[in-house]
């Protein structure tokens, strides 16, 4: 029985009626709601041989730790991390790495969560890096991948990572690329990358992943109709999800239409026309049938060498992505420009100043701090 503090009204009554049969306890000060004695225990800080060790021999604990390390701001974490991917590096390169996007409502974790149980009995290790989006306002995710996929969750041969977005282009967790060598170091040699939905993103998943799946729904209406033709180009497979109850005849006439518009595109470098399947994630219909599409995509691009140039190509372009990177972090942590930006951002609102001068005036102040290191 819980006692509160009594206020002064109920003293005042108490006192009057003294001689009642009711006797109401004077009760207790509120007390706190967390422990004060309580201490939090910091956890050691590791070196960076034990986390390479810990990534090595598969321990996923340690795995999630670097991730939050890659994941991290402070630039000690980010020299450390950098380092942790160096010596990672060897050991990575050895999985096949897929995309999968879809419009919202097209079940895309539903879909990873059904295949991806189907993946790991046929004795491969599965990593999921799911891309939360984050939130404008607070910045912050819900990342409740691993709550969605309950099923694979406990999986000892799968690896759940939801990410936020933390604001990056479209969705696309800044960090996911290093993230995939570390999956993939620890012996997870299938990594599944699960975006946002249809947007942007689909640009930046496409640049470091082998294959792009893009998963549709059938009786939306127009099947063809807000398709972006950028994103259908982009995808070497597309699969028509919950074919199942009254909805199979809608998606096999829904298969046919997107087997003919991807038929009207050009053929891609990969040499591979891409093909549609369908299938129910609920019923586990038609996923034997989509995986056996994706070792043949796999088996044809290794045949003709795109897979091993696509690689390549790949490198490439997050060479000059981490220049910029690196670039626009040197710019904001500059001294000089946190100094400044604060009031050439309020000239630029206040009219006084065009948004092109004002970033002339910016970029002439950082390349003249640089000129005097």
């Amino acid at each position: 029985m819980a006692f509160t503090k009594i206020d002064h009204y109920e003293k005042e009554y108490i006192d009057t009626h003294h001689d009642s049969a009711l006797n109401v306890t004077q009760g207790v000060e509120d007390q706190p709601i967390v422990n004060p004695y309580f201490k939090r225990k910091k956890r050691r800080a590791l070196s960076t041989d034990e986390y390479v060790e810990g990534i090595l021999a598969g321990n996923i604990t340690i795995l999630s730790q670097a991730i939050t390390l890659i994941e991290s701001n402070k630039p000690d974490h980010y020299a450390q991390a950098q380092e942790i991917i160096e010596r990672c590096l060897p050991h990575a390169g050895k999985s096949v790495r897929i995309g999968i996007t879809g419009v919202p409502g097209a079940g895309k974790s539903t879909f990873i969560e059904a295949i991806g149980g189907m993946v790991a009995s046929l004795r491969h290790r599965l990593a999921v890096l799911a891309i939360d989006p984050s939130s404008e306002r607070s910045g912050g995710s819900i990342l409740g991948d691993k709550t969605r996929m309950e099923s694979i969750s406990s999986n000892p041969d799968i690896f759940i990572r939801p990410s936020p977005s933390a604001g990056s282009l479209g969705g696309v967790a800044r960090k996911t690329r290093e993230t995939i060598v570390l999956c993939e170091a620890a012996g997870y040699d299938v990594i599944f990358i699960e975006t946002v939905g249809v947007g942007q993103s689909e640009t930046a998943v496409h640049s470091m992943v082998d294959m792009f799946m893009m998963l549709q729904i059938s009786g939306a209406g127009d099947e063809l109709q807000g398709i972006k033709r950028g994103i259908m180009e982009m995808a070497d497979m597309m699969v028509i999800t919950k074919a199942d109850g009254e909805n199979i005849h809608k998606a096999e006439l829904a298969k046919v239409q997107y087997q003919g518009a991807l038929h009207l595109f050009p053929m891609p470098e990969s040499g591979w026309r891409p093909k549609v399947y369908t299938c129910s994630s609920v019923a586990q219909t038609g996923l034997e049938e989509v995986w056996k599409g994706v070792e043949e995509y796999l088996d044809h691009i290794q045949a003709n060498g795109y897979y091993e140039a696509h690689r390549n190509q790949q490198n490439k372009y997050w060479m000059y992505e981490s220049i910029n990177e690196v670039l626009k972090s040197s710019f904001y942590q500059n001294p000089a420009i946190a100094e400044r930006i604060a009031e050439v951002e309020q000239r630029v609102l206040d009219a006084k100043l065009s948004s092109f001068i004002a970033a002339k005036e910016l970029l002439d102040v950082y390349f003249g701090e640089k000129a005097h290191e």
